[in-house]
Order: C-alpha cells, then structure tokens, then sequence
C-alpha cells in the first residue's frame, strides 16, 4: 500500500474536521437534485418563467455550464426563443473550450486519477457526453423554431464534429484508466461493486446503445433539414445513421426509402416532422457505500459514495397527432434516460478508480489518528468527517426531455390546426400548415403540453414569418 509520509497529528485530524463540518454548508456539499426539484415542478405548472427566475435566484454565486443549459431549456419552454439561444451561447463556449483542449491537449481533461480530495462536486462542471451532443441538437431545434434554418444546418454540422471529439477523447480516457488501475492495482468493474444497483445501469436497453452521446433524433433532424434545403445528398446519411442507432424502427427506414420520391415538392403539402418530449432527464443521487481498505496490516472501512440513477416517470406521449386529415402516431426515437445511463455506465471506472484513491487516503488518516490520539477522539472525528463530506458528484442537465419521440405527415397547405391525442382528451391547437416543409415541437411535462410553433419554413419572406406567433402555448393535458 502506498505510503502518506505527511499526514497530520491527532490535533490536525480534530481541526481538519471542523472544517469540513463547516465546508458541509457550502454549494460544493448541497444536493443539485433537491436545488432542480423547485424549478422542475414551477415548470411542470405551466409557469416555465417562474421556473427560470427561481434557477437564477439559486445561482446567483456561480452560473457555469450546468446553468446555462438549465436556463436555455426553460427559457425555449417559455417561448423565449432568443433569449434562450443566448444562454445556450454561453453554455457552449464552455463545451468549444473543452472541445480545443480535448483536441490539443488531451492529458489536461483525463487528469490525474487522483480526482478530489474531499469531494468530486468540487471540480468544474464539464457536461456528461450526451448533453454536450444534445446541447447543438437543440440549438438546432431553437433555430428552427425561429425560421433559421441555415443556421439549424451550422449546428447539425457541428453536432457531428463534436460526436468525434468526445469519441477519440474517451478512447484515450478508457486506455489510461485502465493504465493507472493496473498499477494501484484497483478493481474498476462496477459490476463487482457489492451493495451497487448494477441493474440501473446494466440492462438490456442501455447495453443496445452503441455509446452515451450519439442519438437517432440529431441524426433524423439532420437528414430532414438537409433534406428541407435541397440536400439529398447529405440527408441521406442522416438518416442511415439514424437506423443504426436505432434499428428495426419502420419511421426511419421510411425517412430513407421515400427520399427520392418526396423530392420536387409543389404539390400543394406541407412535410410535417413533429418532435415531440416527454418527461426530464433522471437524477443523480448519491448512495455511499464502505469499501474495506488494507493499511498498515489492518482492514479500515471507509464510506464511499458512488452515484446512482434514480427511476424517473418518463412521462406519457400523446397516442396520435392529427393535422389537416392525416393522423401521425408518435414514435419514440431516443431516450435520453437510457443515455443518462449509459454515459454512467462508461463513467463508472474512472469514478471508482478515483473513489479508492480517495478512500485510501481516508484510511490512511483514520489509522493515523487512532495510532496517535490513546483517547480515539482524533479518529472517531475523522471517520464522521469521513462520512460527512463524501458523496457522489450529483449534477446534470434534468431539464431535458426523457424521451424523444418523431410523428411525420404530409398535410394541407394552410391547415389552421392541429389536434393532439392526450390522455385526459384531444387539444386542439391553432397552428398553420406552411411551406413545403415545417417542424412542430411539442413536450409533454408532467400534466402539462407545450407546443413550440415555428415562425415559418425555410424560403419564407421576412414578413412572413414574423406574422406568426413565436410564443408557445400550453395545454393541462392530463393530471397525475
């Protein structure tokens, strides 16, 4: 076992200790989970507004990268379209920096293994994979929704560089992690984590994914917008993507097979793809765990904490969309939830590489200040400050949907509205069929639907498309 030459005395142990008593009541130490809880349920009302003003009233310290795409999200909720784009902004000049330092200088994010002390919510906030992926995706859909669909198209672009980026990084992180095991000498499988929920993270659905951050949607959206500005060339592997992440699924094998035949347009429809979210991503909780570790010819246990993906509702899809005589049944496309979990699945040995490092340094400690202190204060004190100041790092994008569902259909040209399905009844909605082709988001929260209308397709003039709404409306479609 690793020596610690320079541990402190009995009564540096007491003194440490009281600071981390004292630390416990600093941001570093508070559940994010709790912190979303407020905002999630403001939203869920239909009052994303209120929602957004309590996420900066909680924020006001420190606004980093998990803030932004907090705020970004209630703010497209709101209608907010252009204010949401700006946190957004914010939010991935945070990635882009990681994204040139993952490029120039990969060592700097793999870091030491070591990791934190204390506490992993000490680190910046860096972003789970899927959320630096989903974070383009949904600009894109921001753009689109503001008529910009040449931009949307600059952002789906960027989409796919940042999926390579994130590819060759974790390649790189996979190989020194199990470099750095295999010389302490630790076990990272968390398979073999005992009292760990393995099934939260290993199960049929999450293993399916090929990885955490490439997902069917943002490779559809990427056909049907490459398709949209004449590009059949480029949709096509859009949407051949798209089947590979998620095979067997009849709605993008059409997206494919039809494309030829759906060119030329001027048959007097509109292409209608509607997007349609459910839920919000699922937390992160913190579970500790003692871990038996070897020092000096004593086995010590020391509290580790692990995070865990805590069963969220994904919420309820409308059963069938209607516009202009047809009917479109949504198709789930993406879970966001299953990706959650995948990306912990990847995260976990680096996690617990870093949690036995951290634990042994504890150990260490802990036998320190029972050797040193006859009284056992000392020791007793570091196996509280132990038990206080370890836990799991918490943070994540929870305003996401948890599920992504696609409904398409060719509709009227001019059609005032749409109907959707819920389960407490169909809602109808005023909103025009234009242009030949047209995206409709909509998001099913807890017992509320928004609809996100989009100003108007691409070739559409200035005038008109300022001449529709851009604020969403919202429906109480079902009560749970």
């Amino acid at each position: 076992m690793t020596a610690f030459p320079n541990l402190p005395s009995a009564r540096s142990c007491l003194l440490l200790v009281l600071l981390l008593f004292a630390l416990s009541g600093c941001a570093a130490f508070r559940s994010y989970n709790a912190e979303l809880t407020e905002t999630i349920n403001l939203a869920a009302s239909g009052n994303p507004g209120a929602a957004a003003a309590a996420l900066q009233k909680s924020h006001r310290r420190k606004r980093d990268l998990l803030y932004y795409l907090e705020l970004g999200e209630l703010q497209r909720l709101d209608g907010r379209f252009e204010d949401s784009q700006k946190a957004w902004l914010d939010a991935d000049k945070a990635v882009q920096a990681w994204e040139e330092t993952a490029k120039v200088n990969p060592g700097k994010l793999l870091g030491g293994a070591a990791g934190f002390v204390l506490n992993e919510k000490l680190g910046t906030y860096e972003g789970h994979d899927y959320e630096k992926v989903m974070l383009t995706t949904r600009m894109a859909l921001n753009h689109l929704a503001r008529g910009d669909w040449d931009t949307a198209r600059v952002d789906i672009k960027r989409t796919h560089e940042r999926e390579t980026v994130i590819e060759n990084l974790r390649a790189l992180e996979i190989e020194k992690t199990e470099q750095e095991a295999t010389k302490r000498g630790a076990k990272t499988a968390f398979k073999d984590l005992n009292g760990y929920p393995v099934q939260t993270i290993d199960n049929p659905e999450v293993n399916a994914l090929r990885n955490s951050y490439q997902s069917a949607f943002s490779h559809y959206l990427s056909g049907f917008v490459y398709e949209a500005l004449g590009e059949p060339s480029l949709a096509a592997p859009g949407y051949r993507k798209a089947i590979e992440l998620h095979p067997d699924n009849p709605i993008l094998e059409e997206a494919l097979s039809g494309l030829d035949a759906r060119g030329g347009g001027g048959d007097g429809k509109t292409d209608v793809l509607f997007v349609i979210e459910s839920g919000t991503a699922p937390a992160r909780v913190s579970q500790q765990i003692n871990l038996p570790i070897p020092y000096n010819n004593k086995l010590l246990f020391v509290p580790v904490s692990f995070p865990v993906i805590r069963q969220e509702d994904p919420g309820t899809l409308p059963s069938a969309i209607r516009m202009g005589g047809s009917t479109a049944t949504p198709t789930v496309v993406t879970s966001v939830d299953a990706m959650a979990r995948r990306s912990l699945q990847e995260e976990m040995p680096r996690i617990m590489l870093r949690g036995i490092i951290r634990s042994t340094a504890k150990a260490a400690l802990q036998y320190e200040a029972f050797r040193q202190d006859e009284t056992g204060l000392a020791g007793i004190a570091v196996i509280l400050g132990s038990i206080l100041t370890e836990s799991a790092d918490e943070r994540g994008w929870r305003t996401l949907p948890a599920q992504i569902a696609i409904a398409r259909a060719r509709v009227t040209t001019g059609t005032p509205y749409l109907e959707v399905d819920t389960p407490s009844g169909t809602q109808r909605i005023a909103l025009t069929a234009t242009g030949r082709y047209q995206v409709i988001a909509l998001r099913m929260l807890r017992g509320r639907l928004f609809v996100m209308p989009p100003p108007g397709p691409p070739g559409d003039k200035p005038e008109q498309q300022a001449s529709t709404p851009s604020t969403p409306q919202t429906f109480l479609a079902a009560t749970r």
